[in-house]
């Protein structure tokens, strides 16, 4: 893949002239000339992204051709909408109030050229900035109120509207921006097709996929051209390297995962989990009554709205309650009585307005159906930990796990990979993991989780390396599709 740069016009060209990257004027780019090129990212520097301005229709373009391009129209649209205000979380706030402390005044604003700024203390602003609004140049503008700093906007930066003593600065910064697309084990990747990222977290202490999973998967994807490549939550400005993301982290739609995936699907890599998978997954009211609507057998369920529900339970005790957005067995409590229902409840409703209530299945193990592109991929049973009702136990000083025993797909019943196809129906086609219980010979659908376990010497019992290849098949298939 190669860097392309579109300018306004010749003066802007003049202004490149010292940079070692094809630069080439919007009228040269827009004509039939680079129609027919393959592979291409395209850094547009117009100085207008109106809508049906040249600038936009470069974005616009690039995208019916294939080719990549930064920025893409949805971080355009993005532009003077309400994105500022849904981007600023936690995280951002902190550092913007860390890196702007201690400024006078009560205005500011930061020039972002490729992620970087002049200024090496305003660099981790700078890179979450163009993490989250990806496009070549950037303004963005701070106000002080109540002696916190806020960001009011986010703005494109016309090349002409450069200083003159920025040009040397930006000109590097995209030199090492493009730098990281070729010399970055080079000689690997002379014989792959495609690059693919791997997004870890190293501080995850308990992640989808252990490290040796990881290395299988790099393993499997250079078997198919695949040139596969970790990357960490703080570096999603990488994306536009890739041709797929794929997210080995626990997913949240409040967390920077959910941003990933945001980001790599605008971008237009294929993505698993995408976005949808993600939002749909996380929630388990949304679980439940698409469940309902399906047809497909769940627990007794009641869902119980703050300020709203009664005392009157159709449930009987013992029961199980659920946060909504819960995962990994953390935000579940297996509940005896009323007395310790309301405590748990008082405790939920502070981070969500909705709670479930489960009727409380008792099972020695929950199976687990591995399905990707609407296929079974991995059988296995999850044993409950010892002394405890869940196949995790935290409540322990130290987590424990319960056994797991896998099968091969044709030594399980039908009944049960048809119920796990059917349930992930209306999710998607990505790569799930659905938990069934077997109570007296019924199966019950538990949840559908879009991030599931693939650890190395546990899931991969029968299938061993051919789980890796089928994963990064599908990625092969995808991006060769799009």
């Amino acid at each position: 893949m190669f860097n392309l740069v579109v300018v306004s016009n010749k003066n802007d060209l003049q202004l490149l002239e010292q940079a070692n990257f094809l630069v080439v004027d919007v009228n040269e780019y827009l004509s039939p000339k680079y129609a027919e090129y393959r592979r291409a990212k395209v850094f547009n520097l117009c100085r207008d992204y109106s809508y049906c301005k040249r600038g936009y229709y470069v974005s616009l373009i690039a995208e019916a051709r294939g080719h990549r391009p930064i920025p893409s129209v949805s971080a355009i649209m993005d532009f003077g909408s309400n994105v500022i205000r849904r981007g600023v979380d936690d995280r951002l706030n902190q550092l913007i109030q860390h890196e702007l402390k201690s400024l006078k005044g009560d205005h500011f604003e930061l020039s972002i050229y490729f992620g970087k700024n002049l200024a090496d203390k305003y660099s981790s602003i700078s890179r979450y900035l163009f993490g989250l609004i990806p496009a070549p140049l950037l303004r963005a503008s701070f106000v002080k109120r109540n002696k916190e700093w806020i960001l009011s906007e986010i703005s494109p930066i016309s090349l002409n509207e450069v200083p003159p003593k920025h040009l040397d600065f930006l000109i590097s910064s995209m030199n090492r921006y493009f730098r990281g697309d070729y010399e970055k084990a080079k000689s690997h990747r002379k014989s792959m097709k495609y690059d693919l990222a791997i997004l870890v977290n190293p501080k995850a202490q308990s992640p989808p996929s252990n490290a040796k999973a990881i290395k299988k998967f790099i393993q499997a994807g250079a078997q198919l051209r695949i040139h596969c490549e970790i990357i960490e939550p703080k570096e999603i400005t990488l994306l536009s390297r890739f041709d797929a993301l794929f997210i080995r982290e626990t997913t949240s739609v409040n967390d920077h995962t959910y941003r990933f995936a945001q980001r790599a699907q605008s971008e237009g890599l294929v993505v698993i989990d995408d976005p949808l998978s993600i939002i749909r997954c996380c929630n388990k009211v949304y679980l439940n009554d698409l469940l309902i609507r399906k047809k497909v057998p769940i627990p007794k369920t009641e869902i119980l709205i703050r300020s709203v529900h009664s005392d009157h339970l159709k449930l009987s005790f013992p029961i199980v309650i659920k946060k909504p957005d819960s995962s990994f067995s953390a935000g579940v409590e297996l509940i005896h009585n009323a007395e310790d229902l309301k405590k748990v409840l008082s405790e939920f409703y502070k981070s969500s307005d909705l709670v479930i209530l489960q009727e409380f299945l008792r099972s020695d193990y929950d199976w687990r159906i591995g399905l990707i592109d609407g296929q079974p991929l991995f059988v296995c049973k999850y044993y409950m930990a010892k002394d405890h009702w869940q196949v995790i136990n935290k409540r322990s000083k130290r987590e424990t796990y319960g056994e797991v025993e896998c099968f091969a797909i044709p030594e399980v019943p039908d009944s049960l990979i048809r119920l796990a196809k059917k349930a992930c129906e209306s999710i998607g086609t990505g790569l799930y993991g659905v938990d069934i219980k077997e109570v007296d010979g019924n199966y019950c659908i538990i949840e559908i989780n879009d991030n599931p376990n693939i650890d190395a010497g546990v899931e991969d019992q029968v299938a061993g390396d051919s789980l890796y290849l089928r994963i990064m098949s599908s990625f092969l298939r995808r991006i060769e599709m799009r």
